[in-house]
């Protein structure tokens, strides 16, 4: 009889949720419409918009009331990896993976509506950073190279193409970025012998449209190999360019058989999606000999600069070095540290760093700041436009590195022992790279992304695995909750039937805040329930 009654409660509720949310059950897909102007009820890609600013304009959660916010539903993945990615949210439905896995749940209640299980594969299962999706149709890369197209509604297997041979070595773990007709994917690996590139999709048929090289073809003598693209890039529409971040060159830790530069390795570079071609590159690491790579989300803003209005690109890279380029010809307007920055000898007249060859790494160890995993990685910045800010999640540190043979397979040719490190949130001031406030994160706070919205309030996590929403202009702490995990994922946010969510992942569980249904009146303006 107990089993019985479990069977019909759980019977009525998933009655009560296709009566109640309609709109959960259907998905009707994204246009590009919808990926130019996302509206309020929708995070149809990976940063929510092409521009990677992570700025929402909601503002029913505000300064006054943040801190009523509680817990609306928490998901449940039950799986041992942490979730990483960052939720798609279209017609009522959100899309968030592990290695893997894909689910569709419903945004409003946090019930599932199907749960797809990738059968088990070869590559790194580091993690997976979300599905990019076009019309009906769900983008998802999976482990061993392979990009899957799914149907939105029920998560069956439209078709399966391999866009990298993990046989060689690499592996895939990125969030595609769909740009009109082009699903563009970027590939992961580490090993010797690799080269980086994207690649362009038909997103009907899966065919290759293009494909665009970072490095030169393996085997070109004293070039480099390498250059990855495993972060999602952005897009401005006006200029019809893409923008991604490039990964180290290999062998990883040794440079002595690529002399130069190393182009177009540990870059941020512009990209035509139509057509693949490379319109202009900047190199924000030469010669990397300390694996920084420079996969930073390139972030969109316009706005003045020393009195002019600009289009620019910013971007807080792994070396320590905050840089403003002028988006439309790739030209520095700004490059300074963030960070304890103690490997180059300043910056060149066009915006380079310039690398110190007494801090590559030797037999008898470099004392070298910042440490291999670098003053900020793969986690999400945000650039709130009021107040002009660029507020990242960093990691102070310092690190001796020892250069050691090769082992003939893996490219490391050295080794990384960090000293100290530790976790603090900045926020920068693009104009001036200045940093005008930090927020201590603990020793382990690097992982999580950040979000801000229009009413003043940053969304993050610290090291302790709070969830924290701040003062953007002051920094000053207005809420947190604990999670009872480590967060490696960036907050996202959306308004449904008159009511905002926050959404955070930590560990294995996807939390959803909002404030009490009872304080947001039929208008959605919120008042303190306090």
């Amino acid at each position: 009889m107990k089993f019985l009654k479990n069977a019909f409660f759980v019977s009525a509720s998933l009655l009560i949720a296709s009566i109640q949310f309609p709109s959960a059950l259907q998905a009707q897909g994204v246009d590009q419409s919808m990926l130019l102007h996302p509206p309020a009820n929708a995070w149809p890609s990976y940063h929510g918009d092409y521009s990677g600013r992570r700025h929402s304009n909601l503002t029913q959660i505000n300064r006054q009331n943040v801190g009523d916010l509680s817990l609306a539903w928490a998901f449940q993945t039950r799986q041992t990896a942490s979730l990483k990615s960052s939720p798609l949210l279209v017609d009522g439905i959100l899309y968030f993976t592990v290695p893997e896995n894909i689910w569709a749940v419903d945004a409003r209640s946090g019930h599932m509506i199907w749960h797809y299980v990738n059968p088990p594969t070869k590559g790194d299962h580091i993690g997976n950073r979300g599905v990019g999706m076009y019309k009906e149709w769900l983008y998802f890369m999976t482990p061993d190279g392979h990009l899957l197209s799914l149907n939105a509604k029920d998560g069956t297997v439209r078709w399966r193409v391999e866009v990298a041979d993990v046989n060689q070595g690499y592996w895939t773990t990125m969030a595609p970025l769909v740009v009109g007709d082009h699903v563009i994917v970027g590939v992961s690996g580490d090993f010797d012998n690799l080269t980086g590139y994207l690649r362009s999709v038909d997103p009907d048929t899966g065919k290759t449209q293009w494909q665009w090289n970072s490095t030169p073809p393996v085997g070109t003598p004293h070039a480099t190999t390498g250059g990855m693209t495993w972060m999602t890039g952005t897009y401005d529409p006006e200029l019809n360019l893409i923008y991604w971040g490039t990964g180290n060159p290999t062998p990883v830790l040794n440079g002595s058989t690529r002399p130069g530069n190393d182009l177009y390795t540990c870059s941020i570079v512009a990209v035509n999606p139509d057509t693949g071609k490379l319109a202009w590159g900047f190199q924000i690491s030469p010669h990397d000999t300390h694996d920084w790579d420079a996969v930073e989300i390139p972030v969109l803003v316009d706005g003045d600069f020393n009195g002019h209005p600009r289009k620019m690109v910013m971007q807080a890279s792994r070396n320590g070095y905050f840089a403003v380029l002028d988006r439309t010809n790739g030209k520095a307007l700004l490059t300074v540290p963030f960070g304890p920055v103690n490997w180059s000898l300043g910056v060149n007249k066009q915006g380079n760093p310039i690398p110190n060859p007494d801090k590559e790494p030797a037999p008898d160890g470099r004392l070298v700041a910042p440490d291999e995993g670098g003053v900020t990685n793969f986690r999400s910045p945000s650039f709130d436009p009021k107040t002009g800010l660029f507020i990242v999640d960093a990691h102070p540190s310092y690190s001796l590195y020892f250069a050691k043979p090769a082992d003939g397979n893996y490219g490391w040719a050295g080794a990384d022992y960090s000293l100290w490190g530790k976790g603090v949130l900045e926020a920068i001031d693009y104009k001036t790279g200045k940093i005008r406030w930090t927020h201590e994160a603990g020793e382990n706070g690097d992982g999580a992304g950040v979000l801000t919205t229009d009413s003043g309030i940053t969304f993050t996590g610290d090291g302790n695995g709070n969830v924290l929403a701040l003062d953007t202009a002051t920094g000053k702490t207005l809420w947190h909750a604990g999670t009872g995990a480590r967060i490696e994922s960036s907050p996202t946010t959306y308004e449904l039937d008159g009511r905002q969510y926050v959404l955070t992942g930590s560990g294995s569980v996807l939390f959803a805040w909002a404030l009490p249904a009872s304080s947001i009146d039929h208008h959605g303006r919120a008042s303190s329930a306090r």
